[in-house]
């Protein structure tokens, strides 16, 4: 048995109630903390965090559930207890490393993970040439953070890029174009990655008129088997992004599957009822393992 903390804003969420169900069957001690209401002392002493005007204390271990809206401070958070020598399922700089979609898929390319092929636009009249050295229209366009399908939309033509350009660099946000890939048909398959193991994986499949697969926009959900490469593809990202709990999206493309985005703080509630597994139990046991050994280092 040992003291658990979900970090989560939303307590009765499916996700946060799964993570607490879960610990509970265990017989683990766990309460869920609101990680924007939690109060960081930086002084000379041992850092500490003060939640709800207490100071916490007697904790094992943290499984963050940090939204896209609060990745700095819920990084801060992380780190804080990363410094207190708690275990933490999720560390801060692996967090970050996957919510920022241009440094995620320099680091996945540049050692050797495939992605779908991206520009960064560092000026929206420089939109044309980089549709064309994409293929040309249609390609898809990304601000660095979205979540949910929020901020991806599908340009048809050079056109809609350009504008769609104009609008980001007014809001001073970078732009993300990427290659289309047609023969996906509206599809990815989402890998549920926990420390060294994929525990569940799904297909999704875009409602009609949509090109966006996220379970949140309509889309169809099926279980599915990876093949060995895909595996394999999948483990290497998150080991690359030091990740110990994650969900990887891929597309099946001609030329291979492609590593589209890695999500550090990935839903449940969509693949455990697609695929009937208990992913809230394999976080829960595989972050005892981690605290335990943590534990052991200390003694």
């Amino acid at each position: 048995m040992f003291n658990l903390a979900i970090l989560s804003r939303g307590s009765a969420l499916y996700s946060t109630q799964s993570l607490f169900r879960a610990a509970r069957l265990r017989g683990h001690n766990v309460r869920i903390i609101d990680h924007q209401r939690c109060h960081l002392l930086i002084d000379d002493e041992k850092p500490q965090v003060y939640y709800e005007g207490e100071k916490l204390s007697g904790v094992d271990a943290v499984i963050p559930r940090i939204g896209a809206s609060l990745t700095d401070y819920g990084a801060a958070v992380i780190r804080h207890f990363e410094l207190m020598g708690v275990y933490t399922a999720t560390r801060s700089e692996a967090l970050l490393m996957a919510r920022d979609k241009l440094k995620c898929l320099q680091h996945l390319s540049a050692n050797g993970v495939p992605v779908p092929r991206t520009f960064i636009a560092g000026n929206p009249e420089a939109v044309p040439y980089l549709v064309e050295k994409l293929g040309g229209a249609p390609v898809v366009i990304k601000m660095l953070e979205s979540t949910h399908g929020i901020g991806v939309i599908l340009a048809e033509s050079q056109q809609m890029a350009v504008s769609l350009a104009e609008v980001f660099a007014k809001l001073n946000q970078p732009v993300i174009l990427q290659e289309y890939i047609a023969e996906a048909a509206g599809s990815d398959v989402r890998a549920f990655v926990v420390g060294r193991s994929v525990v569940a994986s799904m297909i999704r499949v875009a409602a009609a008129g949509e090109f966006r697969s996220n379970l949140h926009r309509g889309a169809e959900s099926f279980n599915v088997k990876l093949t060995h490469h895909e595996t394999n593809l999948v483990l290497k990202a998150t080991r690359l992004l030091g990740l110990q709990i994650a969900g990887v999206d891929i597309l099946r493309s001609n030329r291979g599957p492609l590593v589209m985005e890695v999500n550090a703080s990935p839903g449940l509630e969509g693949i455990e009822n697609t695929t009937g597994a208990d992913i809230a139990g394999a976080i829960v046991e595989n972050t005892y393992a981690g605290a335990s050994r943590l534990r052991s280092k200390k003694r």
